[in-house]
């Protein structure tokens, strides 16, 4: 019976001591090291009408967290005026990720005609944008600006860049202040011209009225009515582009899953260009 004792004893002790020394042996825990993404921007970034929810959702590896802060609506000014801005920073502080980036992209709302939203071009437009910038990096994370996703609005055949002044003025912020530039505008403009009206149009959130359908063939983009309209009318952007979550509704600006997912992916292609660092946070 003693015996049995003493042997299960130094059985113990034997087991004991080589899981020890196994323990010992194994390499330590690796520390996780995740990133933050972090999307700031109005209706064409923001989940449901923008390019930001298929951003995150597809375009990001699970080394990242992606955020997106986005607000339809919003300009330079009022995105920070309504307090929005204090939560982006709070987000960029939140410790425990090893790099936060910050992807700005306005324009749209800046523009004439948008009451409490608009923003003079030569003069406040640059110095939001110049605040923003130094902001992100006073709170530790690297902003990367964009410039603003085309409208889809056509002439005669060609299509109306409307928003050419102010991707200028986001690109001269950008060479000034040394901040990566993914330049949106530019190759998604680019790109809805080369398919033309009719093929852009399934970007929309909502298929198009027939009288659009026709239009499109010739080579023109008009408002989707209601009701049989006596004449086309071009669309009021204004109108179409509200304060808070666009209307599920056919317009030239929003995005439905079709528009977001080829936008998306234009977005995570430009990053990983103008970005290098982030190649391994983004899935092309």
């Amino acid at each position: 019976m003693r015996k049995a004792v003493v042997a299960g004893l130094v059985l113990a002790l034997s087991t004991g001591v080589a899981q020890a020394q196994t323990a010992q042996d194994r390499p330590p825990a690796m520390p996780i090291k995740a990133s933050k993404i972090i999307l700031i921007g109005d209706s064409t970034t923001q989940v449901l009408s923008g390019w930001g929810g298929s951003f995150c959702a597809t375009h990001v590896t699970s080394f990242a967290a992606c955020v997106n802060l986005a607000r339809g609506g919003r300009s330079t000014y009022s995105y920070r005026a309504e307090g929005s801005w204090g939560l982006a920073l709070a987000e960029m502080k939140t410790p425990g990720f090893v790099k936060t980036y910050v992807l700005i992209q306005f324009g749209h709302n800046d523009q004439p005609g948008k009451p409490g939203r608009s923003t003079d071009l030569a003069t406040e437009f640059p110095a939001n944008l110049k605040r923003y910038v130094e902001e992100v990096r006073a709170a530790g994370a690297e902003p990367i600006l964009l410039t603003p996703l085309t409208r889809r609005q056509f002439r005669q055949g060609r299509l109306d860049r409307d928003l050419d002044a102010w991707a200028d003025a986001i690109r001269k912020v950008a060479a000034e202040m040394q901040v990566p530039l993914v330049d949106l505008n530019k190759r998604s403009a680019d790109a809805v011209e080369a398919l033309g009206p009719s093929l852009s149009n399934r970007f929309a959130q909502v298929a198009q009225a027939r009288e659009v359908s026709a239009a499109a063939l010739a080579g023109t983009t008009i408002a989707n009515p209601a009701a049989p309209a006596a004449a086309p009318t071009p669309q009021n952007n204004a109108a179409v582009e509200p304060l808070g979550d666009a209307k599920l509704a056919f317009d030239y600006t929003h995005l439905g899953p079709v528009g977001a997912d080829f936008f998306s992916k234009m977005v995570a292609d430009e990053l990983a260009v103008a970005v290098p660092k982030m190649r391994p946070l983004l899935v092309p």
